[in-house]
């Protein structure tokens, strides 16, 4: 790909995440997501009802008269996308592959991210840590962040979600909201999820192709493991097929909900053949309650 095309196709997704990031959540992003606490503003003479426990004791001995703190909450945030990029997620049967979707959802946050004025940062993963962009501000450092998305090349073929999630705590100490965007075609990552889960704001975001919610009866088909290479005719037009690989979905998504339900972290949920935006406004309207 020439340095041209490279760009346009940057631009491309900038155009289209920027515009629905600003018609979706221009005001819903800052309502769903708290800031990381309260610090001091100012202070003011005490009326009836205040909290005595927020009363100035200087400035009152001073003056004679009871003043109270003013708090406000800080709202500058720290945002952080871990991208699954294993070779599953390059899967895809019905017009976008599950990385195509997963780029554009992390675009549309990082962009709602900085219009409030919060760091965005980067992890790629697949079975390890295979790129890190520190949170920072700015347009030009989304750009950077969807270039890499779209043209990164993986050095790894499987999903290792617990050493993203090992990577993650150690280099971000602050408090973040972290948003894992994958197909979860994982196991053993319930004790690092739990440990990021109490000190992150920790969403789960799963991508899901048309034939793995529903297996087609498509007759003799060629199928290949992404992630082993393994390869396999399978006769779809079986019943005992179709349920046997429905399960072996079923299985990874509901592994998915148990664990980050378990770890108190949220979940999002969605389907690559299907607008998202519909689920990222459901999400944020859900967050606001």
């Amino acid at each position: 790909m020439t340095t041209a095309e490279l760009i346009k196709k940057v631009k491309k997704i900038e155009i289209k995440t920027r515009g629905l990031s600003q018609m979706l959540f221009s005001g819903e992003y800052h309502s769903a997501f708290k800031g990381r606490g309260m610090s001091f503003s100012e202070v003011r003479n005490y009326t009836f009802g205040d909290d005595v426990r927020n009363i100035d004791w200087n400035v009152t001995a001073r003056t004679g008269d009871p003043f109270v703190k003013v708090f406000e909450e800080e709202r500058e945030l720290t945002v952080m996308l871990l991208v699954d990029i294993s070779s599953s997620m390059s899967f895809g049967t019905k017009g976008s592959t599950k990385h195509n979707i997963a780029t554009e959802l992390a675009a549309v946050l990082a962009f709602s991210a900085i219009q409030n004025n919060d760091k965005v940062g980067l992890i790629l993963f697949s079975d390890h840590v295979e790129l890190y962009i520190p949170p920072k501000k700015g347009k030009k450092h989304i750009l950077r962040m969807i270039r890499e998305m779209l043209f990164h090349e993986r050095s790894g073929r499987k999903t290792n979600l617990e050493e993203a999630l090992h990577f993650f705590t150690r280099v971000v100490k602050k408090r973040s909201i972290c948003f894992v965007l994958s197909d979860f075609l994982t196991e053993g990552y319930d004790r690092p999820l739990r440990f990021a889960a109490r000190r992150h704001d920790l969403i789960g975001v799963r991508l899901e192709d048309a034939f793995e919610g529903e297996v087609p009866a498509a007759g003799m088909i060629r199928m290949q493991d992404p992630e082993t290479g393994k390869r396999q005719t399978l006769d779809t037009s079986s019943a005992f097929i179709r349920e046997k690989l429905q399960a072996y979905f079923q299985h990874y998504k509901q592994e998915f909900i148990r664990e980050f339900r378990r770890a108190g972290a949220d979940v999002m949920e969605i389907k690559t053949h299907e607008p998202y935006d519909v689920s990222l406004r459901k999400f944020f309207k859900r967050r606001m309650r």
